[in-house]
Formats: structure tokens, C-alpha cells, sequence
């Protein structure tokens, strides 16, 4: 049991050294993976209907 206890003890002294962002960086990052998802899906979006008209044009 005392492995256990060590554990989460390590776990919680850790977590006390880590460098948590600021709630401006999180909103600001968040925006930054939205925009970059959206940008990514049009993209791909626009290359997926462009080899399909291009294969309807083939076949």
C-alpha cells in the first residue's frame, strides 16, 4: 500500500511544478485549433470535390 501512497504523492509534488497557462493563452490557442480545423476541412473539402468532378469527368 505504501507504493501506492508514494505514488500519488510523487504525482501531486509534480504536478505542483507544472507551468499551467493563463486563461487568455488557453482561449487564444483554442481559437488558433478551431480557425486551423476549419481552414483544413475547406481545403480538403475543395480537393475532394475537385478529384470527384475530375474522375466523373474520366469515367
Amino acid at each position: 500500500m505504501s507504493k501506492i501512497g508514494r505514488y500519488f504523492k510523487e504525482c501531486w509534488l509534480e504536478m505542483k511544478k507544472v507551468s499551467w497557462p493563463t486563461k487568455q493563452v488557453v482561449i487564444h490557442s483554442t481559437w488558433v485549433v478551431i480557425v486551423s480545423t476549419l481552414a483544413f476541412a475547406v481545403v480538403l473539402g475543395l480537393v475532394d470535390t475537385l478529384l470527384g468532378l475530375g474522375l466523373d469527368i474520366i469515367f
